[in-house]
């Protein structure tokens, strides 16, 4: 069994946390945990066990404390455990901010989740090598060019390269629609605006920001702001490069987002052909069983909460103009949606260090010590 850690105890680290207890804890193992330090182990379990949106957890965990974070040094950044009650789990809490000092060797850990926003580089991610991480899933869009990004569903990692980005929780709902389409029908152009939940990047309250929208705020406005997701869709589908792009519409919800694709296709179509085709590969094709899903119910964002999907596809708001330009809608849990796909990405990361006939090498730094 693979064992990851997980860089980041934040919104999608601990859905992650969740997601592995509740479905996959027979395939991957969690084996430990670095934090900010910014509380103790009490504390973290105590966020696991109470969530604001996904209320409280169906399993009791409980934090052991054995120092505070300021105690902290860099050969023992040790400072709890996290324990299931009922269960025989027993997870290290290490708080550590330089990735370069995270044990991760100690602890057996081969896979790790990068999952604090911070680290989105090549240079930046490898530094887990340092501690004994083999792999290194991102879970955001990687910046620089150095990073391939992979959306399930739609391309497949197979091994290539130690550090990958799982894109965006936008990213992978577009992604699968617009592979669906453009497989169908061709695109020849798109546009998409995501009409998205408010995330912990933007201010409870107007203050500085370097995006001025962002910077007022969140649960009073509209925010309208830049999306890589379209970009970073067409690294997965090179066909699209150049003609796809988009923003994102920050509203005042907590999670439970909307993407607007406006797209034109190579050919005349209806909406029950659009519609035929999304419905199909949701409920036929293999490659997007628990991707991609349609619904013809009068949806609103609170009745995707909890939806593992990363597109829901509103079949009922589907128009076409003019043969070839089109409209659809497709809803997604911008945070446990994305959580599900992140944990599965980790499984198939995990599995291409197994079946590797030798060992897999570790990391091959490229950035100088300082």
């Amino acid at each position: 069994m693979v064992k990851i850690g997980i860089n980041g105890f934040g919104r999608i680290g601990r859905l992650v946390f969740r997601i592995w207890l509740l479905k996959h804890s027979s395939e991957i193992e969690i084996a430990a945990i670095n934090t900010s330090g910014s509380m103790n182990a009490e504390g973290w379990a105590h966020l696991v066990n109470y969530d604001t949106t996904y209320r409280k957890f169906e399993y009791q965990v409980v934090g052991e404390v054995v120092k505070d974070a300021k105690e902290v040094t860099d050969d023992d950044p040790l400072i709890g455990y996290l324990r299931m009650v009922g269960k025989d789990y027993n997870i290290p809490v290490l708080a550590q901010r330089d990735p370069a000092k995270i044990p991760w060797g100690k602890y057996g850990v081969e896979v790790v989740i990068e999952s604090t926003g911070h680290f989105t580089t090549e240079e930046d991610a490898k530094k887990h090598a340092v501690g004994g991480a083999k792999r290194v899933v991102i879970s955001a869009p990687a910046k620089g060019d150095n990073v391939s990004t992979y959306v399930l569903g739609v391309n497949e990692y197979k091994g290539e390269g130690e550090v990958l980005s799982n894109a965006s929780c936008t990213t992978n709902c577009i992604a699968p629609v617009a592979a669906v389409l453009h497989s169908a029908f061709g695109i020849e152009k798109a546009l998409m605006t995501t009409v998205h939940a408010y995330t912990d990047d933007q201010n409870l309250q107007d203050g500085s920001h370097k995006d001025l929208r962002r910077a007022r705020a969140a649960a009073s406005n509209i925010v309208p702001t830049s999306t890589g997701a379209a970009i970073a869709t067409t690294e997965t589908i090179p066909e699209l490069k150049g003609l796809f792009d988009g923003k994102a519409l920050r509203v005042p919800v907590q999670t439970g987002s909307l993407t607007d694709f406006s797209l034109l296709l190579k050919k005349d179509v209806t909406v029950e052909e659009v519609n035929e085709a999304l419905e199909k590969a949701a409920n036929e094709n293999a490659l997007y069983k628990g991707i991609l899903a349609v619904s013809n119910e009068p949806l609103v964002s609170s009745d995707v909460i909890g939806r593992s999907e990363s597109a829901i596809v509103d079949l009922d708001l589907t128009q076409v103009v003019g043969g070839n330009l089109v409209k659809v809608f497709a809803w997604y849990d911008n945070e446990w949606g994305y959580a599900n796909r992140l944990v599965e990405q980790v499984i198939r990361v995990g599995n291409t260090i197994t079946s590797e006939v030798a060992p897999a090498d570790p990391i091959t730094l490229s950035f100088k010590s300082k």
